[in-house]
Formats: C-alpha cells, structure tokens, sequence
C-alpha cells in the first residue's frame, strides 16, 4: 500500500522549524565556544544586561531554571569576570548579580558573531523575509496566532 500524496494545505511546519533550530543551535554553539561561551552562558549575560542587576533568585525565575542550576551558571561566569554576585545592601541574605565590563564586552562579541551565524543559516531569505520570519516566530513563541497579512497590517515586512 501506497501512502497518499500530501497536499499543499497538509505540509506542517514543524519539522522545518525543528530542521532550522538545529542548524542554528549548532552554528551558534560553533561561534560561541571559541569566547567561552554557550548558549545558556549569553542567555544570561543578555538578562543580566537587559536588567541592569537582578538577584539570583530572580534570575532562576527569569531563566526557568533550578537555583543550583543558576549557582553554577553563575560560577563559570564569574569565574570568566563576566558577571559577579554581591550581597544585597538591603537583605543580606540575598546576592545581587551584575553584567561586569568584560562581560558586557563579551556579549557584544558573542552577539556579532551570532550575527554572522544568522547570516550563514539564513542566508537564502532576503532582508525583509527574515523580518517577517523574526516577527511570525515572537509572535508564535508568544502564543499568538498570526498571519502573513497581520504582520503586514502591523506595519511589518511591506511583502510576503
């Protein structure tokens, strides 16, 4: 037995954008690792940019994960000089953690070479369909359906 052709309104998606991520996470893990980085490690130097300082305890929240995972993330950074924890003056049970200037300088770096990553996995898209794909996958991973012309309507990409 023969297995039906697939019509046009049958193609999924998923396996494509999981086909994508992999390709990406693999470039990215690439041009991190030559500045001592992985991907959770950038993740959490961007919030730590991105708040200016947060506790620990917020930034597990933040990170979704476990505190003693947070504790040995915060190792390696610190270790590195890219991030350090403090005391909070207010409660001196808690740490207060920060991006240092290294770690700043760091993440600028990790974030051109991930620029160039984006450029080589997506190279095949123009510029304005790689705005519009940016703008279809916040809005998916955001739980929010949303079509083509939506984004367009929004003041998107002015083509799909």
């Amino acid at each position: 037995m023969s297995a039906a052709p697939v019509e046009e309104s049958e193609r999924r998606s998923g396996p494509l954008l999981d086909h994508l991520a992999r390709r990406m996470r693999l470039r990215s893990e690439s041009v991190l690792a030559p500045l001592g980085l992985r991907p959770r490690h950038l993740v959490a130097l961007t919030v730590l940019r991105d708040s200016g300082g947060i506790s620990q305890q917020a930034l597990a929240g933040t990170l979704q994960i476990d505190s003693t995972n947070v504790v040995g993330l915060l190792n390696d950074l610190e270790a590195d000089g890219l991030a350090e924890r403090r005391r909070s003056p207010e409660d001196r049970r808690r740490h207060e953690v920060r991006l240092t200037d290294a770690g700043t300088k760091r993440l600028r770096e990790a974030e051109c070479a991930l620029a160039g990553a984006e450029e080589e996995v997506l190279g095949a898209l123009a510029p304005g369909e790689r705005d519009l794909l940016y703008d279809l996958l916040r809005r998916a991973t955001q739980g929010r359906s949303s079509t083509c012309g939506e984004v367009i309507a929004e003041g998107g990409p002015g083509a799909c």
